[in-house]
């Protein structure tokens, strides 16, 4: 029995700080490996939880999705599993670069050297800062920039998970910048080279201008944009005369390779074959066919460019085209004019282009076009959807690069049929999530880009051996020995090289690119469980539990891990996956910061309490989405009143001692049990299968009932010493307190531990999970007792009487089985009611259908 005292008036209020240190203190949490080593794998339940990117704040989707794994996680611990809950935070990519140049004012500029001196001119307090006006610092400062930030951020996040009352292994935390997470990612890399599942390429690259950086299919997002269509001439060859196309991309006029048309469509199949020549440039270019051509789109004949659009690389792939690029990786136009622009006049027209960004450069030939009669019409604005990089700010562009390739199957059948069969393989919560899964595997059109432009992040662990010009020969790719790792190619001399030969004919160069921030989380089962650095651990958590995460990282991360581990151990990563749904404003709108309705959590915790938040969250389902309105979170103020009266009904309870030997020997004490009984049955059976809506939902209906019903029912017995069936109350609402606290805790945290401090020893959190107690009753008694006390009251407040009003003699009427049932229950009824006599008579429906008020004093 804990001797903890039990405050006058329990409140939510402290209970945050005071159970987030004890809990500390204690190791409630901690992953007991010596625990697992006993149980072995099975007696394991291992959670693959999604690192968040320290880049900035997290909102109230990270509240939402957190808590459904906590929940699932608190429950498996009660059940008497050990718990591999660790925590990892995403340090590197684009974000976190952004938020630097940002938070600092400054960019990097791999020209500079490094200033061991320097300080940044802002520390967050910049208000509008431009690009060009960001102070340019060398690699290294910038390197270091990043690791500071994200240093601060995640001690942020810990705190705000802590406050929410995440039952993590802080000790068990991984970041995916670390030594050892590059070490690990580095050689997960190596070896799918080794085995031919990474390559290099060069070709057409999706890009973002401004991080100036490659960017792959799973990281795209269309955008709304608004455009124009251009009617342009292009001049048959044979002089016959003109076919008009209509393009939003005029500016690229000069990167024309072809026209394109549906083989259907009879306007154009007299022409597949024969050439034309392009406007303002003289450049001869076929006239082709292919399906993707869409009749009704325009004029039903396509400009192909390289490149304009992702179309564009297909026609270019797939019709033998020429790669004519005109765009640079800045975004603007190339200063030298394509080989074939072999007339003065093209070239001129080109010259007034060079240099200029797309939006200029389009304005320029758009006037050209005008001047040389060949624009006969440009249409009124319209929307279409553009790609963008899903954090960038402008449409990306289409360059021709050379890049770090994986397989993923999208060129690979029995590849892509692996992937897609071992998602069958898994449990996915709830199931349709498993379509989006394949739709995706299904819909890739190419391989893996995984290197990016950048510096924050894991090196490319290569070099390339330099011929005697001092060009890199792609076909020398110099690899570490493994047993080196960590490595940096920029800095780190190759086996057999001087760091002289950097750089020289007949030496070597760096890799400088470094690894998609996706190429490193996709690791983060192998990162968190201890591959190739801790055998033992790595055979008690892996493949993990389970993936639990958002819906909309289903192509990034939950693809990308499963396609790992499907190259490097021929299996899935986890056993289940629990999606969560978005977070929507009360238009329904999903919460994004681009959309600026996006609502932080700490001053929603701080106001309503943890386990009011917890409680919101655990309402909704896997895969349902969930409206918040911060003005007005009915949910949330539903869960503290409920934490609340967890507090007040605990201190209630226990006021009530239980006498030595004390039994279960009254009908309404046994059927209450009875009915928590369905209720333990129900909530475990949901938690089992990953609904923790239910299992909240049905724990919390039993428990107002407990608390509106029972609680009054029994209470005059209970206090009373000399009533036979005290012991009975007094021992029923102990065992049902000690039940439904916890129950209760997984969602609600802080109250039911609080609560159970105050008569037991230990935290509820590593209690047992309760199991039905067994005890005979019948449901029925509460149930039929519970609706005539209801009765008793409607009828009271219609006769305009307080509920404290003695009645002379009710009559209650109804089914002889319900008649039964109260009967069974008539003292505490009586006793509730303030009732002297019950008459019963036998009807269909059960009901008071008669009421004798005791008349008043006057």
């Amino acid at each position: 029995m804990s001797n903890a005292q039990i405050p006058d008036k329990p409140a939510l209020e402290g209970l945050e700080q005071k159970w987030d240190a004890a809990w500390s203190a204690q190791g409630t949490y901690l992953f007991d490996r010596d625990a697992a080593a006993r149980r072995g794998r099975g007696g394991v339940f291992s959670v693959d939880t999604p690192p968040p990117t320290a880049s900035g704040s997290l909102h109230i989707g990270h509240v939402f999705s957190y808590t459904h794994t906590d929940v699932k996680a608190r429950f498996e611990r009660m059940r008497g599993k050990t718990v591999f809950y660790p925590m990892g935070w995403d340090d590197n990519g684009l974000p976190t670069e952004r938020r630097v140049q940002n938070y600092y004012g400054v960019r990097c500029d791999t020209s500079l050297t490094y200033d061991a001196d320097f300080v940044p001119p802002f520390q967050g307090d910049a208000k509008s800062l431009k690009p060009a006006d960001q102070v340019p610092i060398s690699r290294r400062n910038f390197i270091e920039l990043c690791e500071k930030l994200t240093l601060e951020d995640e001690k942020t996040f810990e705190n705000l998970f802590r406050q929410l009352a995440l039952s993590v292994d802080w000790t068990q935390t991984y970041r995916t910048i670390s030594d050892d997470t590059i070490r690990i990612s580095q050689l997960a890399f190596l070896r799918n080279l080794q085995r031919g599942e990474a390559y290099q390429a060069l070709a057409p690259t999706l890009w973002d201008i401004d991080f100036r950086s490659a960017i792959a299919q799973a990281e795209l997002e269309d955008r709304d944009q608004q455009a124009s269509y251009h009617r342009i001439a292009f001049h048959k060859s044979d002089g016959s005369g003109d076919i008009l196309i209509e393009t939003t991309r005029p500016e690229l006029l000069a990167a024309c390779v072809a026209l394109v048309a549906n083989p259907d469509d009879e306007r154009y199949q007299p022409y597949f074959g024969q050439t034309v020549r392009t406007p303002l440039f003289d450049v001869e270019v076929p006239v082709l066919a292919h399906p993707l051509a869409q009749k009704d789109k325009g004029s039903g004949i396509a400009m192909v460019c390289t490149f304009g659009d992702v179309t564009d690389i297909v026609w270019w792939r797939e019709l033998d085209l020429p790669n004519r690029t005109i765009l640079g990786a800045d975004g603007r136009v190339l200063p030298d004019a394509p080989d074939v622009l072999t007339t003065d006049a093209a070239r001129a027209a080109y010259a007034e282009l060079a240099g200029k960004t797309v939006f200029s450069a389009k304005k320029r030939v758009v006037e050209l076009l005008q001047e040389s009669g060949e624009l006969l019409e440009v249409s009124k604005p319209f929307s279409h959807p553009v790609k963008f990089y899903e954090k960038g700010d402008r449409p990306l562009e289409i360059v021709s690069t050379r890049q770090w390739y994986l397989r993923n199957g999208a060129r690979d059948g029995a590849l892509r049929d692996k992937l897609i069969a071992l998602g069958k393989g898994m449990d996915w919560h709830p199931d349709f999530m498993r379509v989006r899964y394949e739709n995706w595997t299904n819909g890739l059109t190419g391989d893996w880009l995984v290197s990016r432009q950048r510096f924050f992040g894991v090196p490319i662990p290569v070099w390339y051996g330099l011929d005697e010009n001092g060009d890199r020969d792609y076909d020398r790719v110099i690899v570490p020995d493994t047993a080196l790792l960590p490595i940096d190619p920029t800095t780190d001399v190759p086996a057999g090289y001087t760091a002289d030969q950097r750089g020289v004919p007949g030496g070597f160069d760096a890799e400088r690119d470094i690894f998609d921030t996706w190429a490193t989380s996709s690791l983060t089962p192998q990162l968190a469980g201890g591959w190739e650095r801790d055998p033992q651990l790595w055979e008690l958590v892996a493949p993990f539990d389970v993936r639990p995460q958002g819906q909309d990282i289903i192509r990034t991360w939950l693809f990308s891990t499963m396609l790992r581990s499907a190259l490097e151990d021929d299996r899935a990563p986890w056993s289940d996956a629990a999606i969560s749904g978005f977070i929507v404003d009360p238009d329904r709108k999903k919460m994004s910061k681009s959309k600026g309705n996006v609502v932080t959590p700490a001053d929603i915790l701080d106001q309503h309490g943890t386990d009011a938040v917890r409680y919101w969250a655990a309402s909704s389902r896997l895969g349902a989405d969930a409206a918040f309105d911060p003005q007005n979170p009915t949910q949330v103020k539903i869960g503290r009143r409920l934490a609340i009266k967890v507090l007040n009904a605990a201190k209630f309870v226990l006021s009530f001692p239980v006498p030595e030997g004390a039994r279960i020997t009254h009908a309404l004490d046994a059927a209450m049990l009875a009915t928590l009984d369905q209720v333990v049955r129900d909530a475990t059976r949901a938690f089992e299968a990953y609904d923790h809506a239910r299992a909240l939902e049905v724990t919390e209906a039993f428990f107002w009932t407990f608390c509106d019903d029972y609680l009054e029912l029994v209470k005059e017995r209970a206090y009373n010493q000399t009533d036979a069936g005290q012991a009975s109350a007094a021992l029923a609402l102990r065992l049902a307190l000690s039940t439904l606290l916890r129950l209760l805790a997984p969602v609600l945290a802080f109250a039911a531990e609080e609560s159970w401090s105050w008569f037991e020893e230990g935290s509820v959190h590593t209690a047992p999970w309760p199991e039905p107690l067994g005890i005979e009753g019948d449901p029925a008694v509460l149930a039929r007792v519970g609706e005539a006390l209801i009765g008793i009251r409607r009828a009271k407040t219609e006769a305009k009487a307080s509920q404290k009003t003695p009645v002379e003699r009710i009559v209650l009427a109804g089914p002889a089985a319900a008649l039964d049932a109260l009967r069974a229950a008539e003292g505490d009824l009586k006793a509730v009611g303030r009732i002297a006599e019950v008459t019963y008579e036998v009807a269909d429906q059960l009901a008071v259908t008669g009421i004798v008020l005791a008349p008043q004093e006057a």
